[in-house]
């Protein structure tokens, strides 16, 4: 059973470090997973699975392959009520392009990404790509200190989540805490996209998961 995306707004919904998550309806799981995989920077690697596991559980193989958990990448994915999912785990902060070849061949791809724990901080952020090509993306906390200057990418489709955002009560967030700000920012785009995850599936569940490693 898939839930709402406004879980996400939950300090530490997903993990201490906060979450990376792609989604897609058009792609299967392990086409997201291998081509998530080929944004990595860096050396190319692939993608070893290593079964279903929870989050618990492959974050303690990483410790114990890469001696710890943030010297390793893996992601955890699955499909439900039509969307493919995939996970982040590890040292993931970084660690991926802001590839839009993740969407190529036609494909509708969205990434959910909060860094936490990053001291400086950073703001949770949302970008949309269909078909190798970028189409909005903008900052959740609608933060004028991180550079916040309305939705970025296609101008029609940027006009309307903005007016979305205003229609929400988020033109003014003055006086608004920053989790409000979030939640009502992924309210919104769930509604727009029809963006939901499984929301026990991904925290407590076993997922088919792969651990990314140099190619040969």
């Amino acid at each position: 059973m898939t839930d709402p995306i406004t879980w996400l707004a939950v300090p530490k919904s997903v993990g201490w470090a906060g979450h990376s998550i792609w989604m897609s309806r058009e792609l299967a799981p392990e086409e997201l997973a291998a081509r998530i995989t080929e944004s990595a920077h860096g050396p190319r690697l692939t993608a070893r699975p290593v079964g279903e596991l929870t989050a618990g559980r492959l974050d303690d193989l990483l410790d114990e392959e890469c001696g710890w958990l943030y010297d390793g990448l893996a992601l955890r994915h699955g499909r439900e009520d039509g969307w493919s999912f995939a996970v982040a785990h590890g040292g993931w902060p970084g660690e991926f392009r802001d590839d839009v070849s993740v969407s190529r061949g036609g494909a509708h791809v969205f990434h959910l990404e909060y860094e936490e724990e990053n001291g400086k901080p950073v703001p949770p952020t949302f970008a949309h790509a269909h078909d190798g090509a970028f189409r909005c993306g903008f900052n959740l906390h609608l933060d004028a200190s991180w550079g916040y200057d309305g939705v970025d990418g296609d101008p029609t489709l940027a006009r309307r989540v903005e007016g979305l955002l205003a229609a929400a009560g988020l033109a003014d967030i003055e006086e608004l805490e920053s989790e409000h700000v979030h939640r009502g920012c992924l309210d919104v785009l769930g509604q727009l996209f029809g963006l939901t995850l499984p929301h026990r599936r991904i925290t407590e569940g076993a997922l088919a998961s792969v651990v990314l490693e140099l190619a040969d």
